[in-house]
């Protein structure tokens, strides 16, 4: 006889458990605790198996015949219900496991990063990325999931945010496709989809008196020791910041007079040589008995652990009385690229490459991390003397004559 709800409200457990049944292999289980398990009982290439259910009331009656009908039919169609269900649960589980949040932050936990950094990306892909694809496996997403998270982004008229978050999102599906759960990064097709992002012009002295000046302000720094030499070396090797507070004594060869930066450091993705000059040699061998035992060259001043903090440059220089509106960190790398070519007349390409820029030759190939490397090596060595002469004096004519 079929069950009713007025029937199983009614029945009342006992010491041992009772099947109160509905036909069709579907009955409820009373167990003597009061509980009341759903079960269809069926019988595949010879062997009788259970199925569950659910328990009652949370699965009512109607959904609970509705669940041993859709079994029946598999079971029609020659297929184990049981085993669909583990298969089913099976690549539910893998789909979660692959979803592009679980791979962002698995991507995440892998990257070295100081904890300001971390926390500003990690923020980024959890308010603008995640409640939109986190919860989509990463091998279902195309180029117009993409667009459509960066759209909302720009909506707001954070062009750059857009940017620097899609970077973000084509690092997870390169790391998602060497992890073999994707086939392609979409977020490269996005190339040219978005708006360019507003020109930022970093704060550089370019003057040759000016750079003068500043040079001998940064001799007689007061502040710490690790921070003056990163001061006194970054415009002699003209490095991004961040690159800069990275750098690791294993990456630095002083017999060859080369610092070999890799390619997950750099902001194009490709290994970048160094030269050293002289110059930059000494501030490296003065600062070597002091941080040389640890990883970083330059660790940071509460724990050795991790690199300088990534404002440690720009506030000695605020320290020095140059505001924000004259000098960056960043702006040495302008005060390189202006000086050596218009004053020290070099070649564009030499100082381009040096720069870490996508510089390429005329047939489009990427020049390689050692094109060139004997002209950015006098290159280098030209700059370093240039700037102790202006230090020292100020002439730039001699110095300029000098140097050619």
């Amino acid at each position: 006889m079929a069950l009713t709800d007025t029937a199983i409200r009614k029945a009342k457990p006992t010491d041992k458990p009772i099947k109160l049944t509905d036909g069709s292999g579907l009955y409820l289980l009373l167990n003597p605790n009061g509980s009341r398990w759903w079960r269809f009982d069926y019988r595949y290439l010879g062997k009788r198996k259970t199925l569950s259910m659910g328990t009652y009331p949370d699965t009512g009656l109607a959904d609970a015949r509705a669940k041993r009908d859709d079994a029946r039919k598999l079971l029609a169609a020659g297929v184990d219900p049981g085993e669909h269900r583990k298969a089913t649960k099976a690549a539910g589980e893998e789909r979660a496991a692959n979803s592009f949040e679980v791979v962002a932050r698995e991507w995440l936990a892998k990257r070295d990063w100081v904890t300001a950094y971390s926390v500003k990306v990690t923020a980024w892909l959890e308010n603008d990325v995640f409640p939109w694809i986190g919860k989509r496996p990463v091998a279902e997403l195309a180029a117009p999931d993409f667009l459509r998270v960066a759209r909302r982004i720009e909506e707001r008229g954070a062009i750059e945010s857009a940017h620097r978050i899609m970077q973000n999102c084509g690092q997870v599906m390169r790391y998602a496709i060497a992890t073999g759960r994707a086939d392609r990064n979409p977020v490269a097709d996005l190339k040219g989809a978005l708006p360019a992002a507003p020109e930022r012009h970093h704060a550089a002295i370019t003057d040759t008196k000016a750079i003068g000046g500043l040079l001998r302000a940064m001799d007689g720094y007061m502040g710490g020791f690790v921070t003056r030499c990163a001061l006194r070396l970054a415009p002699l090797v003209f490095v991004r910041p961040g690159e800069l507070r990275h750098a690791e004594w294993e990456e630095i060869d002083l017999n060859a007079a080369e610092w070999n930066i890799p390619g997950e450091k750099m902001k194009m993705g490709e290994p970048h040589l160094v030269p050293l000059s002289d110059q930059a040699l000494t501030i490296l061998r003065e600062l070597h008995p002091l941080t040389g035992h640890g990883r970083y060259v330059f660790p940071g001043g509460r724990s050795p652990k991790q690199p300088m903090s990534n404002n440690a440059i720009n506030a000695a220089l605020r320290r020095m009385g140059f505001d924000k509106e004259a000098m960056t960190g960043h702006g040495f790398r302008a005060m390189a690229r202006t000086v050596l070519d218009e004053t020290l007349h070099f070649r564009p390409d030499y100082i381009e490459h040096q720069l870490a820029h996508a510089v390429r030759d005329p047939n489009g190939r990427a020049y390689n991390r050692t094109a060139y490397l004997p002209e950015r090596k006098k290159m280098m060595q030209a700059w370093a003397d240039y700037l102790d002469g202006l230090r020292l004096n100020d002439n730039a004519e001699s110095i300029v004559r000098k140097a050619q």
